[in-house]
């Protein structure tokens, strides 16, 4: 008799490299491709209407791949322990088969739906395949979890590596007793996407396009220009990561492929993702408390009007401004520029980084538990891999001049600074009454002053941290 599994796409939504997907058609003559809509993710503490919409864009890219190859997704809306076993029964399966996860909350969802698989009798799969290695697997020389990523670095590159799996050629029709369901619109879901300009197409078809157009050149330049905030310096893939529209896998091994200094150095970057991944995985108290516990006394200000001026790029820091609303606007900003607002956030206007990290998974296409946090926390000075907090303290002027020098980034983003002249861009407020009338910005009107002073606010940064610990 025929045997049946279900597969569960969850952030895996292709068909390339998929380990999952390939055990489940070499061990069984029938894979039911399925998503569940699950409102405990749809509507929970980091809701977004732009992060669902370009999922669900890439659900529909995914269910016509699926569908090119004789098959189709399955969609489903509800409790995943409860929807799974539904449809396993519907399909006469015996087995699910999913990408394991390592947040929190994924990791007692999977929990759940294990044992009510179990219970109905039926198997329960879990595969890796999220990151280029095992994330559970590094340990210290001393056999405790990494929390630093240099040492972690060190040891990843010495990890073997799974092969990178082809699509498969074809897969069976699903079965006429299972009911398919539809990918919905945003409205239904009750979610708005505030995003205008979105940062990248959804799907797999996009994603593989745009990683092999970055692996056929502008990679050879990521170690140089990969601060360059204006220019094509990152991969800018990341949206697509987190949806698994490529794997990190396949990506790794692309640039292995051709080697260079871009290559290594972009490796690195991948080599984050895999870590902050270990640090979620093994310390899933990160998610909601900082990581050093000396920190948990910081006190944190309370200032709503400062917060709304960070959210709508209003603080009169050009760069800061500038990278807010590149995020309201597309759904992305550049990593540099990331830094640069979270330390503004945290040192400038020694708001809880908490708010950041919310506002990022609210906006971001890329937003993830493990990434988000580690980075928010690194920003923070709170997380792993720490250094003294003094040195995470960036000057968004200074980080202007040198990472935007021409201005260019900056005139895009913020276009009521478009004329001001490039020695005064990184601060449009010392221009004099008759500077600011011939680039027709005036300060206090057409673009804010400071909202702080940057120096000022670094001795009070200094002292907070200082007085819970060195």
């Amino acid at each position: 008799m025929p045997t049946t599994a279900l597969l569960w796409y969850r952030r895996d939504l292709r068909v390339h490299d998929h380990p999952a997907l390939t055990r489940a058609v070499r061990e069984f003559d029938r894979v039911v491709p399925v998503f569940v809509l699950d409102d405990a993710l749809l509507g929970g503490r980091f809701a977004s209407g732009p992060r669902t919409a370009f999922m669900l864009g890439c659900l529909r890219a995914l269910d016509a791949d699926l569908r090119a190859l004789g098959s189709g997704l399955v969609v489903c809306h509800g409790r995943p322990e409860a929807e799974l076993v539904a449809l396993a029964a519907d399909a006469r399966a015996e087995a699910v088969l999913w990408t394991s996860d390592v947040a929190p909350y994924a990791r007692a969802r999977d929990a759940r739906v294990t044992e009510a698989l179990r219970d109905a009798g039926m198997q329960a799969v879990p595969q890796g395949g999220a990151y280029a290695v095992d994330v559970s697997e590094p340990r210290t020389q001393g056999g405790t979890p990494f929390i630093v990523f240099t040492p972690f670095f060190k040891r990843w590159r010495t990890l073997e590596r799974r092969v990178v799996h082809p699509a498969p050629a074809e897969l069976a029709p699903l079965p006429g007793t299972v009911a398919r369901g539809r990918v919905p619109s945003l409205d239904a879901l009750c979610l708005q996407d505030d995003v205008v300009e979105p940062f990248r197409e959804p799907g797999e078809q996009a994603a593989r396009q745009a990683l092999a157009r970055w692996l056929d050149g502008p990679m050879e330049r990521y170690a140089d220009r990969h601060d360059d905030v204006a220019g094509e310096g990152t991969s800018g893939l990341s949206p697509y990561l987190r949806w698994g529209c490529v794997s990190a896998r396949e990506c790794e091994e692309g640039a292995e492929r051709r080697g260079g200094p871009g290559a290594e150095a972009w490796m690195r970057q991948l080599c984050w993702r895999d870590f902050y991944a270990h640090v979620l995985l093994l310390h899933p108290g990160n998610a909601r408390h900082e990581f050093q516990e000396r920190f948990r006394q910081l006190e944190w200000a309370d200032d709503d009007e400062a917060l709304e001026a960070w959210r709508a790029g209003c603080t009169g820091y050009p760069l800061v401004d500038a990278g807010m609303r590149q995020l309201a606007r597309t759904g992305w900003m550049h990593n540099r520029t990331r830094l640069v607002v979270g330390s503004f956030l945290t040192k400038d206007l020694h708001l809880d980084w908490r708010h950041g990290e919310a506002h990022f998974e609210r906006m971001l296409l890329d937003g993830e538990p493990a990434q988000n946090n580690g980075n928010w926390q690194w920003i923070a000075s709170t997380g792993v891999d720490p250094a003294p907090y003094f040195r995470r303290m960036f000057n968004p002027v200074r980080q202007q001049r040198k990472f935007d020098p021409d201005g260019e980034y900056v005139r895009r983003w913020v276009p009521e600074l478009r004329d001001v002249p490039v020695d005064k861009l990184a601060e449009p407020w010392t221009m004099s009454a008759d500077e600011q009338a011939a680039a027709g910005c005036v300060i206090g009107r057409d673009y804010p002053a400071p909202i702080v002073d940057h120096a000022q606010e670094r001795r009070r940064a200094l002292d907070r941290y200082r007085a819970v610990g060195t």
